[in-house]
């Protein structure tokens, strides 16, 4: 709640700098027209980096978004285009891939030389959110408030493992040991309803705080966990599958409050 606080103040420190008027001083529209667009994200990274000695805008706290479907994030860009003054049709968008390798030595075995060999372990996951609904506005000042539905498709897959050894299995090394973790696939929809306001402090430029409450089904597929071994004689490859699940969730999202900043054209 401490950012909620903070997220009003700062708006009300806005509306005493600039004047009522929804035209600037070069007769530039305040507020958004029909056919505008817009692109809008989470402005609490900036405020963060502007104010890093005391860091008064971070929110530690996760994400309550309905199973994996996460309402919120901060690589989420949401754009709009504006139908009337009052109602935009809003779509979002994440795509994120990461991949990581962590690679160490250890010693060559069968060597008393200090000759070492390579070790590798990478990490990949994947994360696709989709979504569109209407937002409508309320109000003719500077100050708008707004509300709407949106439904949500994700598609992710948590963080996958696969191993690289220098060493191969045999006599003076056996201990088994796991070539690859790879979880199952996460496929979840959603619905929300959300309201907020925003604050035109320039030209189609805005903060707001949005909040919402959701419905969400998300099921994850099988996984497979691959590990070898010696078998004495020779090396032995085993295939597991890891089990998948299903989660159903009915929760508020957002409850923290993050700023967004949006500016359209």
């Amino acid at each position: 709640m401490k950012k909620l606080f903070l997220s009003l103040a700062f708006l009300s420190a806005g509306a005493g700098l600039f004047a009522q008027g929804l035209t600037s001083k070069k007769g530039t529209p305040i507020l958004p027209e029909a056919k505008d667009w817009s692109i809008s994200f989470d402005a609490v990274p900036f405020l963060d980096y502007a104010f890093d000695k005391t860091r008064i805008f971070s929110n530690t706290a996760p994400n309550s978004a309905a199973g994996a479907l996460d309402y919120q994030t901060p690589f989420t860009i949401v754009g709009k285009y504006m139908k009337d003054e009052n109602t935009a049709y809003r779509v979002k968008a994440r795509v994120g891939f990461n991949s990581f390798t962590d690679k160490t030595y250890v010693p060559k075995t069968g060597t008393s030389t200090g000759e070492t060999v390579e070790n590798s372990e990478t990490t990949s996951d994947f994360a696709l959110t989709l979504g569109a609904g209407l937002q409508y506005y309320r109000g003719k000042g500077r100050l708008r408030g707004f509300y709407g539905a949106e439904g949500i498709i994700d598609i992710s897959k948590d963080p996958s493992k696969s191993f690289t050894y220098g060493n191969s299995l045999g006599l003076g090394n056996t201990t088994p040991r796991v070539l690859e973790d790879s979880k199952g696939l996460t496929f979840g929809i959603g619905a929300r309803g959300f309201v907020g306001a925003e604050y035109f402090f320039a030209p189609k430029m805005s903060v707001g705080a949005e909040f919402g409450w959701g419905i969400g089904f998300s099921t994850t597929g099988e996984g497979t966990a691959e590990s070898e071994s010696w078998n004495g004689t020779s090396v032995v490859k085993t295939t597991n599958k890891t089990a998948g699940g299903s989660n159903f969730n009915i929760d508020v999202d957002n409850a923290s409050g993050a700023i967004t900043f949006a500016i359209y054209f």
